[in-house]
């Protein structure tokens, strides 16, 4: 340096410049470069020289400069970085990307140089900088007054500089001319990550945050794969805090839902590492250059808006480096080599085994407290709160949406509304507008579409593509966005398919996707698996299929819209009817016992089906499906359930006019009358009764007429009229003799043995019952119950014979919990209390009673002819033991599940079988009101 150059003292304004990617630049141009170099330096010193600038060293690329002023410093690297935005290179590659950066300190030139630190924080403040881009410490910002005209200084934080403890303050320098959007500076920031900060809570999700956290420590690819508004993006962020500290060169979050063309990945990832394209070179390269050495975990968020793109960077990624990390989110998995993909499960709704909520509920109670203004919900919606998660599948965007309506709606109003699920979340939300948080991210967010933008030469955004950008960051907010993110993706046979499987409520199999196609699914299926939309549930006996219910309220509005659903929702009610048809045929297709167990995963799909029948479809197909469940309805307590379903259909009949044969309808009305009797409702088992028998006479089937006049006691028993129930049984049991239909009444056969048990005609009542065993074992729709044993067994008790009561009774019961007839066991239950009061077990007896009446309670039946027997066995044990202790074992056994009291019953000690033995009387009873025997 020439000594005749005046070097300042005082506050001093040092700056440093250099030529972004020099090297790259130099091998792109080869002998070409040195002009373009020389020329560089040329415009540099031009306007170096026209603000007074001491020119303290020139090495390859580099300047280093001195200004009195900080203001005119300024002002010198505006009108560098403009000449040089302006000037006309050979080629636009050609162009050099200048970096420049200030700061004003404190310095005393010593023998023509500075020997300061304030010389190596200028130097650090350069380094920090993009090419094009000026940034200057606060020190510089403070001593620059006036800025330059039409300029002004943008605050980009405190960053910790290299080689410094402290924290500086960066500014750029923003004026017209020059580029604004660049990456973050090249600092050295002690947190080095970019994650989204959270304005809610993380709830729950304890267990799967841990499973992901030792998947990521040790595999260097995870796929986070779900459906839309799982939680996946979310999870990934928590988690990917949580391992801040163990990345030292950073935890880097990119949404590539912001990313419109897939050519662009690369420089989305590029942007937000801090990265710019160098001349003539991949960016991707770039980018695997830049994270080969590193050790850093990349979130790549919502990859299926590009899957392969995403899938080809990773790829470089892992195969550029070892100490790359990526932790991505998408619908669909990449297939690429190390993928360990993790699907990510809704949200539990089974509560814990040490009480607490859900993570479901846990969801649900605190963003509806934030909705009503920090308020909890109170304790009595609790019920509603669990019906609430389980009919939004536990899916936490569903959750989010539904915590919302209850600013306006109460939990059991919620609950109600939830048939029409993307109606009732999405209502209100077209287009919301978004809180101040998260407009700032979206504006952040924004700023790096731009910013790729930029890097590649293209213009700013146009309004079109930031609709589309507005739609990728809107997407979650409403449900039917989120759906449709997914949807529009699939192709024709896979939009179809999720269509179609929209009219199933639950999880179904393979071959019955095949049925409900006519054709191979598995192509359609895979897509849909592959995408998230339909859940694959590995089993014993093969892979299960559902969805989440909003995707399936999605997917039925398509179906309605595509003009598909009378078609689809028969289908659905062929397969309904025959699946249970094949629910009561063995793998030989003959008869076998009538498990109820068989129909209970069935009932979901039945329920769908009569929807349809009694909406948009056929009575008649309908009446067939509600039959199919004739003993279910009332076995499951759900008696008033099944008649609601049969007036609908007879009204759907009403209005299309469909005609349907005599023997269906009196099948129908047959099994309306026992609904209603189990239901209480005496005279509208009566009057259906009575349409049933005139329906049958006129199909002219013996065997059907049969059956119904077999029903027919009943009502007449339940309104007191017993002895003309009798008379009825009597005449029905002869005429079905001399028909040879006498299976069909075993119904009268049964209700003439409990009116005999009841006056006491007990030999005659047994004799009935033998003669009746035969047919019932022949008969694969009524062995299941064991009613022959069951009344054996009260014949027996009233006989005070404990060994014959003990050992129908265990018969009736085991077999009617194998096969589930829940409501006759309730009477199992009560007898065997009573044969346990009568052999001194008065605990047991207690223990029983208690859980018969619960579960009958909780199933709303009636306890019919036995009821006042039940309640005087009852009363006389209560006064053997004593209120405090009777009300003590009751309480005990009204906490018992059907399931658990079963099991105390069948454990029961047999009996002694010892002529003397007191719980064995030598002499029987003939009245089966009067107290047995032994109590």
């Amino acid at each position: 340096m020439s000594p005749r150059i005046h070097l300042p003292t005082g506050w001093v304004t040092f700056v440093f410049t250099d030529i972004e990617g020099s090297t790259r630049l130099a091998q792109l141009l080869g002998p070409d470069y040195r002009p373009v170099l020389s020329e560089h330096r040329r415009l540099l010193r031009r306007t170096i020289a026209a603000t007074e600038g001491a020119e303290l060293l020139t090495e390859g690329d580099s300047f280093f400069l001195a200004f009195a002023d900080a203001s005119a410093a300024l002002t010198a690297c505006l009108t560098a970085q403009r000449a040089l935005a302006s000037h006309d290179w050979p080629t636009p590659e050609a162009a050099p990307r200048v970096r420049m950066g200030l700061h004003t300190g404190w310095a005393e030139p010593r023998d023509g140089e500075y020997a300061s630190p304030e010389v190596h924080r200028a130097a650090r403040v350069s380094a920090a900088a993009h090419g094009g881009q000026v940034l200057c410490s606060a020190s510089t910002s403070r001593h620059a007054d006036p800025l330059p005209p039409g300029a002004s200084l943008l605050d980009l934080g405190l960053h910790r500089l290299r080689g410094f403890d402290d924290r500086e303050r960066l500014f750029q320098l923003v004026a017209p001319g020059l580029e604004r959007q660049f990456p973050r500076p090249r600092t050295a920031d002690a947190v080095a990550h970019n994650l989204p900060t959270q304005v809610t809570s993380f709830v729950g999700r304890h267990a799967e945050r841990a499973e992901l956290r030792r998947l990521v420590e040790t595999r260097r690819l995870v796929t986070v794969l779900g459906a839309g508004g799982t939680g996946k993006t979310r999870l990934a962020v928590e988690l990917a805090a949580d391992l801040v500290d163990s990345h030292p060169d950073g935890v880097w979050f990119v949404d590539i839902a912001t990313v419109t063309d897939p050519g662009l990945v690369a420089f989305a990832i590029a942007a937000v590492l801090g990265l710019r394209p160098e001349p003539g070179r991949p960016v991707v390269d770039t980018l695997v250059e830049h994270a080969a050495g590193r050790r850093m975990l990349i979130v790549l968020d919502t990859c299926d808006a590009q899957p392969a793109a995403s899938a080809e960077v990773i790829s470089r990624l892992l195969t550029g480096g070892t100490g790359v990390q990526v932790l991505a989110t998408s619908r669909e998995l990449f297939g690429v080599p190390g993928e360990v993909v993790w699907r990510i499960p809704p949200l539990s709704v089974d509560p814990p085994v040490d009480g607490a909520e859900s993570d479901a509920v846990a969801l649900l109670l605190d963003r509806t407290a934030a909705a009503r203004g920090g308020r909890a919900p109170d304790p009595a919606e609790s019920a509603d709160l669990r019906r609430v998660v389980q009919r939004l599948d536990g899916l936490p965007l569903a959750i989010e949406l539904a915590a919302a309506r209850l600013r306006v709606l109460s939990v059991g109003q919620l609950a109600e509304r939830l048939d029409d699920v993307l109606g009732t979340l999405d209502a209100g939300r077209d287009a919301p507008e978004p809180l101040p948080t998260e407009r700032a991210w979206m504006g952040n967010q924004q700023d790096t579409v731009d910013l790729v933008a930029a890097a590649v030469g293209q213009s700013p955004p146009s309004p079109a593509t930031r609709a589309v950008y507005r739609s990728a960051t809107e997407r979650h907010q409403t449900m039917q966005a989120t759906v449709t993110w997914s949807y529009r993706t699939l192709g024709p046979r896979a939009a179809r398919l999720l269509r179609w499987l929209s009219v199933f409520v639950g999880p179904v199999d393979l071959s019955t996707v095949e049925w409900l196609l006519g054709d191979d699914p598995l192509d359609p299926l895979s897509v849909l698996v592959d995408k998230s939309m339909v859940l694959a549930e590995p089993q014993a006996a093969g892979s299960s299929y559902r969805m989440l219910d909003p995707i399936r309220a999605y997917a039925a509005r398509r179906l309605a819209e595509a003009g598909e659903e009378q078609a689809a929702r028969n289908r659905h009610v062929a397969w309904s009817t025959h699946t249970l048809e094949r629910a009561h045929l063995g793998a030989d297709g003959q008869p076998v016992t009538l498990s109820l167990y068989a129909l209970d995963p069935l009932a979901g799909e039945v329920r769908a089906a009569l929807r349809w029948c009694a909406t948009g479809g056929n009575a008649r197909a309908g009446l067939r499906l509600a039959g199919g469940l004739d003993q279910w309805w009332r076995e499951r307590g759900l008696a008033r359930e099944g008649r609601l379903w049969l007036s609908r259909l007879y009204g759907r009949q009403a209005e299309t006019g469909e005609r349907i044969p005599e023997a269906e309808l009196a099948a129908a009305y047959h099994m309306h009358s026992l609904h209603a009797g189990a239901d209480g409702e005496f005279f509208e088992e009566l009057r259906f009764s009575q349409r049933a028998e005139a329906a049958a006479r006129q199909a002219g089937d013996v065997g059907l007429l049969a059956r119904v006049l077999a029903g027919r006691a009943a009502p007449l028993v339940d309104m007191g009229q017993l002895a003309e129930a009798e008379r009825v049984c009597r005449e029905v049991i002869d005429w079905a003799y001399r028909q040879d239909v006498v299976g069909d009444a075993l119904l009268a056969v049964y209700a003439l043995a409990e009116l005999l048990w009841r006056r006491g005609a007990l030999q005659e009542a047994a004799e009935l019952l033998g003669a009746a065993r035969p047919v019932e074992a022949a008969r694969p729709l009524d062995r299941g119950r064991r009613s022959v044993d069951m009344l054996l067994g009260m014949v027996a008790l009233a006989r005070g014979d404990l060994v014959a009561a003990h050992e129908h009774l265990v018969v009736a019961l085991r077999s009617r919990m194998a096969h589930g007839f829940h409501g006759r066991a309730c009477d199992t239950l009560h007898a065997l209390a009573v044969r346990c009061a009568a052999g001194g077990d008065l605990v047991t007896a207690a223990r029983l009673f208690g859980a018969a009446q619960a579960t009958r309670t909780s199933m709303r039946s009636t306890p019919g002819i036995y009821g006042d027997y039940w309640a005087a066995q009852q009363a006389q044990l209560r006064r053997r033991m004593g209120d405090a202790t009777f009300d003590d074992a009751y309480g005990e056994g009204s906490n018992l599940s059907l399931e658990e009291a079963a099991e105390l019953a069948l454990d029961v000690e047999h009996p002694d079988l010892a002529a003397d033995s007191g719980r064995f009387p030598t002499s029987a009873g003939s009245d089966p009101h009067a107290r047995p025997a032994s109590i």
